[in-house]
């Protein structure tokens, strides 16, 4: 059952007012654990890039930049003091910073973009930095072939359009239907009316011109690229699989927002629209991809936020793709 109550609604509020305005880079953290420490720092940090290879296909993981979360206030299912023990296993302490990332995948003369960041909806100050990361490896928003839509969430679709102009003109947009209809062309679903009017401003006027496409169960978006839909944390929310040349990673969207939930994948998160059908989402996802040992792409995860995720006993730990840097040929 979808959970669309004015509660849910306030809940929802609650999450993207504090990803916009929680804290800021420059904020003092003052770290609950001696082991964990936070360095604000006064200055922006570098367009960041690192890109890779799977089978014939180039990937480049983006970064948008980072958001601050009170996951006191945002994780479900766990105490504060559980919360603080499992973060202070990692070197952590709440608020906790997390990445906000998107993916370029080129394949042959297609350059696709999966999600888009925070735009101009979450200020300048931490998020937003998509458009200096494709820079920063010479790709024009006009080059992009096609967008990628994991969900429809602020910091997913908020690159979409900056200034009311349309950021990527000869982009078409895909993502799962079901969120299609939720968010932007069912007036009457009950979605929370701030992700309505944000859905309406970022994929309204790609929806006008024509250059939106939706997708249900699973969909081939270009040659190798698979588009499926898993819903619970959104309707539609979708992953996306890219086989290339017998290797393949899968951009799996917001199964994960925390390391915490690696521990306990029964922790969900106020922003989840069906709690229970994303945490049956995230442990089916999580023991799938460890049992095949499947390299992966999280958008939350500390960038570039590739990797794998393996067993421990009955939990998981996350396992951060190698960093390697090698000359192109």
């Amino acid at each position: 059952m979808l959970l669309n109550s004015s509660k849910k609604s306030s809940r929802q509020k609650l999450l993207f007012t504090a990803l916009v305005g929680l804290l800021s880079a420059t904020a003092p953290l003052a770290p609950a654990f001696a082991g964990a420490i936070n360095q604000p720092i006064s200055v922006s940090q570098i367009p960041t890039v690192y890109s890779f290879k799977v089978g014939a296909a180039k990937i480049s993981a983006l970064s948008d930049g980072t958001a601050a979360l009170d996951l006191h206030k945002l994780l479900k299912g766990a105490s504060e003091k559980k919360i603080d023990d499992l973060l202070d296993g990692d070197f952590l302490a709440n608020p906790v910073h997390t990445s906000i990332n998107a993916y370029l995948v080129q394949i042959g003369d297609r350059k696709l973009l999966i999600d888009t960041g925070t735009g101009d909806l979450f200020g300048p100050e931490t998020a937003g930095k998509l458009p200096g990361a494709l820079a920063a490896i010479n790709v024009a928003p006009a080059q992009i072939s096609d967008v990628l839509i994991t969900h429809v969430h602020t910091d997913h679709i908020g690159g979409l359009v900056r200034g009311g102009k349309i950021m990527f003109p000869n982009a078409t947009v895909h993502l799962g239907q079901p969120d299609l209809d939720f968010f932007l062309r069912d007036s009457g679903s009950g979605a929370d009316a701030s992700l309505k009017k944000e859905a309406s401003e970022m994929l309204g006027p790609y929806d006008k011109a024509g250059k939106v496409k939706g997708f249900t169960g699973t969909a081939e978006i270009a040659p190798g690229l698979t588009g499926t839909v898993h819903p619970g944390h959104t309707p539609g929310s979708a992953f996306y699989t890219l086989d290339s040349e017998g290797q393949k990673i899968i951009f799996v969207g917001d199964i994960v927002h925390s390391a915490v939930q690696f521990q306990n994948p029964e922790i969900t998160i106020i922003f989840d629209t069906d709690q229970k059908v994303a945490e049956k989402t995230r442990e089916a996802a999580f023991k799938s991809i460890a049992s095949e040992r499947q390299l992966i792409a999280a958008p939350h995860l500390p960038f570039p936020g590739v990797g794998y995720i393996k067993r421990a006993g009955k939990a998981y730990e996350w396992v951060q793709l190698n960093y390697a840097d090698w000359p192109s040929k």
